[in-house]
């Protein structure tokens, strides 16, 4: 979502040595998939339950595009909840006349002054995640014919709720959403609930707070802290409302908070995209791969597309074209980030707090500092050989957007064979191992395609993960035998006890599709 000033993907608040040997193998692959299990097991270590979610937007457009790469990979998840949510820049009132200000809000900047108000940025029957839902029922027959696990669209109508959406910041009372989120983290099953939040955190916050207002000062409270404690995972673009901040990291400091916001995904995109992969926010190949695919490429917002989320918002010019900055200024609109190329990229902002959910093989769920297609907690060094916050998202920016487009040819193809779908790769062996300093480890892994398309298999080590941290450097060897790609790697002889080394396997398609597996090594 558009986040003014100290806010997120938006205009003011563009967000906050590879170290790898290289060994490419041209192998060809031969299918050993079943049809219609897109990625399959790359885990190689049998099949990993899908990630309990509950998504939370609010109605700025990067959040619809949000929404709607998620549905593409819905197969991926166990969606709990799809639910409309409120921040400091969006909010829906209570019908009631009740105003709302909160000071330092977008509404008091520029020279604004435009609040206490009824509501801020929500138009009344505000439904863009049940057009989402009601354009994926559209494409669903297609999209489970390429891969297994698509939820039916009436189960996903059934998980859509209101959160706290009335004003920005307020715990004051429950929600359908909030009770949603505390049914989910008292229940019996012992599997983490990922709370994905492209808006503010309150529907959060009204949760956790229910519960410590029935459990607190009860016997039972140690062991309900403890349960939720371990069991909630917040992964957001930052704190949209200030209620992390506030009421969540006092009152329950164990939760577990992901910070997922990255430029790359953002309204920034430009200034954080590598050279050779600035195509992917172009007029022509969005037109090509996004906007004239099918019903829910039609509903993705791109610019100059005419479309407005609230009729009358002086913040969202997108859908206008060939407008200067001084014309739209003219207009009354408040241009906080420069007009692009009508059919161009606009903005996904959220779409990195469930990346890293994605079975890709990069496993980046493990461990916030191990990285994947969502961005990694820490710094990679850069293709210039400096460190940059935006390279370890914008590394991957590429092969996410392939497979997107991949996903979205699915929705208007009706036969599995008239696709393209991602490699499979299955480590043989363990995928966290230990070894001894200066040991050599083997790795080895079968790779085939469920196309039989011709496969490039690259074996590297994803120095900027790790933590073996010496001066001597990791060598690596590989060799290949038809379908099975391999490297030897010698451990250095000063990895200390503890330090570990993450090899990565990337295998891509001649369509442009990538699979990953990733094994980390341990000094013992």
């Amino acid at each position: 979502m558009f986040r003014s000033n100290l806010s997120r993907s938006g205009p003011l608040r563009l967000a906050n040595a590879l170290g790898v040997v290289v060994l490419m193998a041209m192998i060809f692959g031969v299918s050993t998939a079943s049809p219609a299990l897109a990625r399959g097991n790359s885990s190689g270590t049998g099949k990993q339950e899908k990630p309990r979610i509950v998504l939370m937007n609010d109605p700025e457009l990067d959040d619809q595009n949000t929404v709607l790469r998620y549905l593409l990979y819905s197969n991926e998840f166990d969606t709990e909840g799809l639910v409309y949510a409120s921040s400091g820049v969006h909010w829906a009132g209570d019908g009631k006349g009740t105003k709302w200000f909160v000071p330092g809000r977008e509404y008091t900047r520029f020279g604004l002054n435009l609040c206490p108000c009824e509501s801020w940025r929500w138009k009344p029957g505000e439904r863009f995640i049940d057009d989402a839902v009601d354009i994926y029922a559209k494409v669903y027959p297609n999209l489970k014919k390429h891969a297994n696990g698509y939820p039916a669209p009436k189960d996903l109508r059934s998980k859509i709720l209101n959160g706290n959406i009335e004003f920005d910041g307020d715990i004051a009372k429950d929600s359908d959403g909030s009770n949603l989120i505390r049914r989910l983290l008292l229940d019996h099953s012992s599997r983490p609930v990922y709370l994905l939040t492209g808006a503010g955190q309150s529907t959060i916050a009204r949760a956790l707070k229910s519960i410590k207002d029935e459990y607190f000062g009860t016997p039972d409270w140690p062991n309900v802290y403890r349960k939720v404690s371990s069991k909630a995972v917040i992964q957001s673009f930052g704190d949209q409302d200030g209620m992390y901040a506030q009421y969540i990291q006092p009152n329950w400091p164990d939760v577990k908070f992901r910070q997922m916001s990255t430029n790359i995904w953002g309204y920034g995109a430009r200034s954080a995209v590598l050279p050779d992969d600035a195509k992917y926010l172009s007029a022509e190949w969005t037109k090509a791969n996004v906007s004239d695919v099918g019903p829910l490429g039609n509903f993705y917002r791109v610019w100059g597309d005419g479309k407005q989320m609230v009729p009358g918002d002086i913040f969202d010019y997108f859908g206008h074209s060939g407008l200067t900055t001084e014309q739209l200024k003219a207009m009354g609109y408040i241009v906080w980030t420069a007009p692009q190329a009508k059919g161009s990229w606009i903005s996904e902002g959220d779409t990195s707090i469930y990346m890293n959910l994605i079975q890709n093989g990069l496993r980046a769920d493990v461990d916030p500092s191990w990285g994947g297609w969502g961005g990694r907690a820490g710094t990679d060094i850069g293709t210039n050989g400096t460190p940059s916050t935006d390279y370890a998202s914008a590394r991957w920016f590429g092969a996410a957007q392939e497979d997107f487009a991949a996903r979205l040819k699915w929705t208007v193809t009706d036969k599995y064979k008239a696709a393209n779908h991602e490699p499979t790769v299955n480590v043989q062996g363990k995928l966290d191992r230990t070894t001894k300093p200066g040991e050599k480890i083997s790795l080895t892994a079968k790779i085939s395609d469920p196309d039989k398309n011709k496969l490039t298999a690259k074996w590297w080590r994803y120095a900027d993960a790790d933590t073996y941290d010496g001066a001597t450097p990791v060598r690596m060897a590989e060799a290949r035998n038809g379908n099975f790609s391999s490297a030897k790697v010698t451990v250095p002889a000063d990895a200390q006890v503890g330090q570990n080394m993450h090899f990565i396997l990337s295998v891509t398609d001649d369509g442009g599709l990538t699979s990953y597996q990733r094994v980390v090594v341990t000094v013992v």
